[in-house]
Parts: C-alpha cells; sequence; structure tokens
C-alpha cells in the first residue's frame, strides 16, 4: 500500500475513542454522565455557559497596586566608594558600573552616608544624600553637579 494522504491513519490504540453518554440507563448509571437536571443536562450544549457581563467582568484580569514609572535610584554607600577607589579619583556612574557596585549606568545613582570615607574623591553624576555629602567634604572630597 502506497503512502498517500487518503491512507494515512492513527496507530492502533493511539487514540482512545470518545465516551458516548446518553444511549440508556445500562452503560453509565441513571443520568449517563451528564449530572443532574438543567442547561449541561440536554443535549446541545457547548463548552462555555454564557453568563452575560458578569461572566466577562469575573473572566477578565484585574490590576492591582500600581507600579510607578520612575525609575529607582541604584544605592551606593560612602564605605563602598572608600574600599574600591583612590584618593583624588573622579567617580562617575560609568566607574561605578566599571567597579561593580551598581547595574546599569544610565539608571539614577544615589550615594548614602553608610560606614566611612578617610579618602578625598570628587562625585559626578550622582545624587547625594546629605549625611554622605557631609562625610565626603570632611574627607577632602566635593560633589560636582551636572
Amino acid at each position: 500500500m502506497s503512502l498517500t494522504l487518503h491512507t494515512l491513519r492513527p496507530q492502533k490504540g493511539s487514540q482512545k475513542s470518545k465516551k458516548r453518554v446518553g444511549r440508556g440507563l445500562g452503560s453509565t448509571g441513571t443520568y449517563s454522565g451528564r449530572g443532574v437536571k438543567g442547561q449541561s443536562a440536554r443535549s446541545g450544549v457547548s463548552g462555555l455557559k454564557l453568563q452575560g457581563l458578569r461572566h466577562i467582568m469575573l473572566a477578565t484580569p484585574k490590576m492591582r497596586g500600581f507600579t510607578s514609572g520612575w525609575e529607582r535610584a541604584q544605592a551606593v554607600n560612602v564605605d563602598d566608594l572608600s574600599k574600591t577607589f583612590k584618593t583624588g579619583m573622579k567617580v562617575t556612574p560609568k566607574l561605578l558600573e566599571k567597579a561593580g557596585l551598581i547595574g546599569k549606568a544610565t539608571s539614577p545613582v544615589k550615594v548614602l552616608g553608610g560606614g566611612a570615607i578617610s579618602i578625598a574623591l570628587t562625585l559626578s553624576g550622582c545624587r547625594v544624600s546629605a549625611s554622605a555629602k557631609q562625610k565626603i567634604e570632611a574627607a577632602g572630597g566635593s560633589i560636582v553637579k551636572e
């Protein structure tokens, strides 16, 4: 027998035959596998029951809460700056990214006052907290606004 489209058949035993319900009491019990009374017990019922507006409202995914469009600043402590950089260096977000202290140089960066700093650094392109500014300036460093 040649292999053509009209001779293709599924392998024997690969497909389960459909359960035929509603063919008398002898096969599957009193209700023939259709449950008890109502719309779904009748013939000609499709899978979905239409419930109008209520069905649409329940089926629609809901948004919960609020997500801001602003990108959160990446935090770096003065302690980390002191350990990573040498005296007199100009620290920028690109340098912080290279050093592995932040993820992306294009995202906002904020320097926080956690820890101590003993070297003079020049910070550029970063936001700085009040306590960090005080510690950097006390160590002889400066903050450049860009």
